[in-house]
């Protein structure tokens, strides 16, 4: 069963995706797990982009899932975290880890699982030859432009967590400059690789960082009382005490 972004409205242009509604429907997915069972199925997986705080109270209030593979919210976790009869794995992000899940199913019921989070190494791995050539046929056009060096970087640029990091700095540091601002605000999102301080900064590292479908920058003059309203409601989305109220919207 498939759990899409409940908060795309949100984070995201309503015009993107007019004919479609969003939301955390407990009674809808509980509808669902019911039907699949009664259909038959030994084992019902839920591939959840609802974030793993969310995934947690929705493991308590439906029942009938065995396992939510967890998304959005780029946790990994070395062990599944139970919720009554409900596994949640959560595999991190950008390709770091993979998970392998074993099921003891018999009579239509998990009796058990084995869980490991793999780690990957990219540099150990043997890529996949027809893959690796696709991937070079779609670039080749564009290679000039994603391989020119924009600059060096002087010290670690990164994007963790749910605070800012220096990639972050950098781009609002930027927005200022080239905006003639006083203050800069920018969407906290965490894609994008880190560079190493003395590293060659490529304009696919740029692209990597700010790879919005609908990116663009306003200057626009702001309150004191405006500006306390949006730091208090990311910090609402962020961080209020009950997951279904966690919005997203870091910044």
């Amino acid at each position: 069963i498939g759990q899409a972004f409940p908060y795309m409205p949100i984070a995201n242009p309503g015009w993107m995706f007019p004919e479609y509604s969003f939301g955390i429907r407990d009674e809808r997915m509980q509808e669902m797990v019911d039907e699949v069972r009664d259909m038959g199925a030994e084992v019902v997986v839920v591939l959840s982009h609802n974030g793993f705080d969310v995934d947690k109270k929705m493991a308590s209030r439906v029942s009938g899932i065995d396992v939510i593979l967890s998304g959005h919210t780029h946790d990994a976790l070395p062990e599944p975290v139970l919720v009554n009869e409900t596994i949640i794995v959560a595999s991190g992000s950008n390709g770091k880890f993979v998970s392998r899940v074993d099921l003891d199913v018999r009579d239509g019921r998990m009796m058990g699982f084995k869980h490991k989070l793999i780690p990957i190494f990219s540099d150990v791995i043997t890529p996949d030859a027809q893959v690796a050539a696709l991937i070079d046929e779609q670039r080749a056009p564009y290679i000039n432009e994603l391989t020119e060096v924009i600059g060096q970087s002087e010290s670690l640029l990164y994007r963790r967590g749910n605070f800012n990091g220096s990639w972050d700095d950098l781009i609002c540091q930027a927005l200022i400059e080239e905006r003639e601002a006083d203050i800069s605000m920018s969407p906290g999102v965490r894609w994008g690789p880190s560079i190493l301080p003395g590293q060659d900064i490529t304009r696919e590292d740029i692209w990597n960082v700010t790879s919005m479908t609908y990116g663009a920058a306003y200057r626009t003059e702001m309150t004191g009382e405006f500006i306390h309203v949006i730091l208090e409601d990311v910090a609402d989305n962020l961080f209020n005490t009950d997951p279904y109220h966690q919005h997203g919207g870091d910044m």
